[in-house]
């Protein structure tokens, strides 16, 4: 007979995966529901997460952090504005290996399972079972938030994030690009692998577009729509070509009003979701499963795991993170979705004068990195 469960974490993707391991190294008892759902055609999804170094530290200790053949430094970061604006990031300049790494979703996926068949504390559930805690990791379409009485929050924005992996003519040089303009935001985030391969010609496509262009997009057939993500690529690449189908999703800024309660707690995109140009939403969700962990860990020896003042620790170290992450990136999409003259110019000249801020400029890579 198994022994009854410490925890019990609803949801099985990247955040509650990496949860149940660090729990497990608690020597706490994981149940993980949502297995099987959360792999469901993970091999043909598109995406790519921006990890930062904190998210491979902490994926590095659990044995989770993918081949390098998935997953390619980003050495440079170039960010356009739509009326000469410019700033520029360098890895070498910051003295790190790498501003971030684009990790492919699936291997991702992969290497934390094959993490969890090793970790005999951790049991793969078909349903939910009764624990002193229970985590929701289950993202932002939650089902089970509304059982504790926690209102989400959301915002939606006018805007649908169209993702696909394109061939470029040109090397990326291992650099990810971003241009602001015509009230969208596109991201050309390079793939291809170890770090002295930047040759590759394979970036991975997030274009966040108004919601009506977006179902023009989708609908062009694919020879246009190369055409149309060179025209806003600036051709910076040369010619392009999908790879991959287009996937497509809306975009909001969401917040739960509370991220705990006695013997609950949420985590990951359950609690908050921000804008995607900064890619910082997952580096958010993993913090998240690095700071709860770290809670319970230090817990006083009388207290269980399920304490709301134990609980409560975690939410105020993270809600302020988060809450200044989602006010920078909404204050962006706020900014350059406003396509009046004066808004213009505005958004131009700050952006020129971060890029000669000097400690402004190097705290805030700091912070987008994880180191603080």
């Amino acid at each position: 007979m198994a022994p009854p469960l410490d925890v019990c974490l609803r949801g099985a993707g990247v955040v509650g995966r990496t949860l149940a391991l660090l729990l497990a190294r608690e020597r706490l008892n994981v149940g993980l529901t949502g297995q099987a759902a959360a792999a469901t055609g993970a091999a043909s999804d598109v995406r790519a997460y921006a990890l930062n170094a904190a998210s491979r530290q902490l994926l590095e200790a659990l044995r989770a952090w993918p081949d390098e053949r998935h997953c390619t430094p980003v050495k440079a970061m170039q960010v356009h504005g739509d009326d000469g604006g410019e700033v520029r990031f360098d890895a070498q300049q910051q003295g790190v290996q790498a501003l971030a790494w684009i990790v492919d979703v699936a291997a991702l996926q992969a290497q934390l399972d094959q993490a969890l068949r090793f970790q005999p504390l951790v049991q793969l559930l078909e349903q939910p079972q009764a624990a002193a805690l229970t985590v929701v990791c289950e993202g932002r379409a939650s089902a089970t938030r509304a059982e504790f009485g926690v209102q989400y929050d959301v915002t939606p924005y006018p805007q649908h994030a169209i993702a696909a992996r394109v061939s470029c003519e040109q090397p990326h040089g291992q650099v990810a690009r971003q241009w602001f303009g015509e009230g969208g935001i596109l991201a050309f985030l390079p793939l291809g692998g170890p770090a002295e391969t930047a040759d590759g010609n394979s970036v991975a496509l997030v274009w966040s577009v108004p919601q009506e262009r977006a179902a023009q997009l989708l609908a062009l057939p694919a020879t246009e729509f190369e055409a149309r993500l060179q025209a806003a690529s600036h051709g910076a690449l040369g010619k392009l070509a999908l790879a991959s189908e287009r996937a497509c999703w809306p975009l909001q800024l969401a917040r739960a009003d509370r991220w705990c309660g006695p013997g609950w707690a949420l985590a990951g995109d359950a609690a908050h979701t921000v804008h995607p140009l900064a890619g910082q939403g997952l580096n958010l969700g993993l913090a998240d499963a690095s700071e709860l962990a770290r809670v319970l860990h230090e817990r006083e020896y009388w207290r269980g795991v399920g304490d709301v003042k134990l609980l409560r620790r975690y939410e105020r170290s993270r809600k302020a993170s988060v809450l200044a992450m989602g006010a920078a990136t909404d204050g962006l999409q706020q900014l350059f979705a406003q396509e009046a003259g004066p808004w213009g110019w505005l958004r131009n000249w700050g952006m020129r004068g971060f890029e000669r801020s000097g400690p402004l400029k190097q705290w805030v890579a700091r912070q987008a990195a994880g180191r603080l």
